[in-house]
């Protein structure tokens, strides 16, 4: 099965979090404050390392908001998220060196315009954004992304109802029953609504494969164990699809 992206906080794995929030802080619509205590959150602390192996700037790791400066500084224009997993590194565009860093994460962010990519490293209550070239990368359309998205969340109900999913996860049943419950998601100001909404609906998917594959559960037969994991491939796809368009403002309708 697909390595499951980290989710943190509010629910939203940290690089959406921080491409939509640095964005906003690039385009003036929330102040540096705002910023940092929505990337750092209960995190002891945030710094940026690789600027310096990258020629912009002379110490090997800066503080997060020293470090985002910089980046601006090299003619950002956005930050977007990249969310790959094995076969399907849906977000990244290259070089390889950056995608094999952002797949063994598992997430990152790719700034548009300076072209730099940031790859998050956890240790403890510290998180370490690593600097890497980046290049430019193909998005999901949003439109796309959504549709897809609302024919696999059924398209899975009915492959997990057919494998009795309420005798061993009664919670994911209860949870497809109730697609309406989405999670809560507060972008920042200048995230189009569509894209706050397809984010939310992205999160209740990811959430529901989580649950579905926390362990075997009522799986008596290998072939079963497989068949759940078969069910939940395209929606655990769909799903990550759905948040990279969200959280990459390249593909926002009207975005600037």
């Amino acid at each position: 099965m697909e390595q499951r992206v980290e989710q943190v906080g509010d629910g939203l794995p940290l690089a959406l979090r921080t491409a939509w929030w640095a964005t906003a802080w690039l385009r003036g619509h929330v102040v540096t404050d705002l910023l940092l205590d929505a990337v750092i959150g209960d995190d002891a602390t945030h710094v940026v390392g690789g600027l310096d192996a990258l020629g912009l700037g002379q110490d090997a790791a800066e503080s997060l908001l020293a470090g985002l400066a910089r980046i601006r500084a090299e003619g950002a224009t956005g930050f977007g998220v990249a969310l790959p997993v094995e076969g399907d590194l849906v977000g990244l565009g290259g070089p390889p060196p950056f995608n094999a860093a952002a797949l063994e994460a598992g997430e990152a962010v790719v700034v548009s315009g300076a072209w730099i990519g940031l790859v998050p490293v956890r240790v403890g209550a510290a998180v370490t954004w690593h600097a890497h070239r980046a290049e430019r990368r193909q998005l999901p359309d949003i439109g796309e992304a959504d549709r897809t998205l609302r024919r696999e969340l059924p398209s899975a109900a009915d492959a997990l109802a057919d494998l009795d999913v309420a005798r061993w996860r009664p919670e994911v049943a209860d949870r497809l029953m109730n697609l309406r419950h989405r999670p809560h998601v507060t972008p920042p100001p200048g995230v189009p609504s569509r894209c706050a909404e397809l984010a939310a609906r992205a999160l209740q998917a990811a959430e529901i494969v989580d649950i579905a594959l926390e362990d075997d559960g009522g799986a008596v037969s290998a072939y079963e164990i497989s068949a759940r994991r078969d069910a939940l491939l395209p929606l655990d796809r769909a799903a990550r699809h759905a948040l990279v368009a969200a959280g990459s403002p390249e593909a926002w309708p009207d975005s600037h």
